[in-house]
């Protein structure tokens, strides 16, 4: 519902009170649903990323997924697409600012709705996912589940805020939040081990069918029907992690169409994560490279 041209740039350094040279710089189509079709699309999987776009940057967000090989359906609006700044540095810190979107009138958030509608008949997955711009009802994913729900299709929410919560309410088959967005849901700091454990059984109790939390360096926990799973990577240097949350959510879903069972949907997710965030700038793991950090990342089973 946010799509952004995304400008990516790498850094010697990332210090206070001191410059910074840019090494490289480069735009990409960005956006986390955008994210996650670039990653089912390059990993094999059938994929249509729905968005609406406006502006002299939605012109060029238009052309930029023009060159992308899995196919779009852009709802034209008015307002101008995010123009949004990622930098990151040799030694993996990044800073990522994101504009807050344009407004949409309530014509241009139906137009978007009705084409969603036409194309969840085809779908088995509705991934629903980051920030609604200004002018989008709060409850629009938490709609948008109810209408999937009624077809038979499955639904991921990654999102936060207010758009999370009733998403949420409207009991997704998935939910995929990053600590910073569970602690915001939650008003709790995770710390701990056991209390990521804990938030994860939580956020489940709130009205999804499976919480995934990723937790940066340290994984993921999924809470399930049938208990808590923990995926846990190795230790890598990380290049930049912008990004491997979009790579972790898409891979989940992924995997789970290819009836992987949630334990090794889980592993993927992660897997994804962690070998994006090894790459320069805002780059997604190939399948190959996933497969092989697949390989190394261990799972723990925590039944109910």
């Amino acid at each position: 519902m946010n799509p952004a041209v995304d400008r990516n740039l790498t850094v010697d350094q990332l210090v206070f009170d001191d410059r910074a040279y840019i090494l490289s710089s480069e735009e990409t189509p960005g956006g986390r649903g955008i994210n996650a079709s670039c990653v089912i699309h390059s990993f094999g999987g059938r994929t249509l990323a729905v968005a609406p776009v406006g502006g002299e940057a939605g012109v060029k967000l238009k052309a930029m997924l023009g060159c992308c090989e899995f196919p779009t359906e852009l709802v034209p609006v008015k307002a101008p697409a995010r123009t949004n700044l990622n930098i990151s540095d040799r030694n993996g810190l990044t800073v990522k600012l994101n504009e807050n979107g344009s407004p949409l009138d309530p014509a241009e958030v139906g137009s978007i709705e009705q084409a969603l509608a036409r194309r969840l008949p085809e779908a088995r997955w509705l991934m629903l996912c980051g920030s609604l711009p200004p002018g989008v009802p709060a409850d629009f994913y938490a709609r948008m589940i109810h209408t999937a729900t009624q077809l038979g299709v499955k639904t991921l929410l990654d999102a936060d805020g207010e758009a999370f919560e009733t998403g949420m309410e409207a009991h997704p088959t998935a939910v995929a939040p990053n600590q910073a967005e569970a602690e915001r849901m939650l008003s709790k700091v995770l710390l701990t081990r056991q209390q990521s454990l804990d938030a994860a059984q939580r956020l489940r109790l709130m009205g999804p069918k499976i919480v995934v939390l990723s937790l940066g360096s340290r994984g993921a926990v999924m809470a399930a029907e049938d208990g808590v799973i923990e995926a846990i990577p190795p230790r890598i240097e990380v290049v930049c992690p912008i990004g491997a949350g979009d790579a972790l959510a898409a891979s989940f879903v992924w995997a789970l169409r290819r009836n992987q069972d949630y334990g090794e949907a889980l592993r993927w997710g992660v897997a994804a994560g962690t070998a994006s965030a090894q790459l320069p700038g805002l780059k997604f793991a190939s399948l190959k490279q996933t497969r092989e950090m697949h390989k190394r990342i261990e799972l723990r089973v925590n039944p109910r």
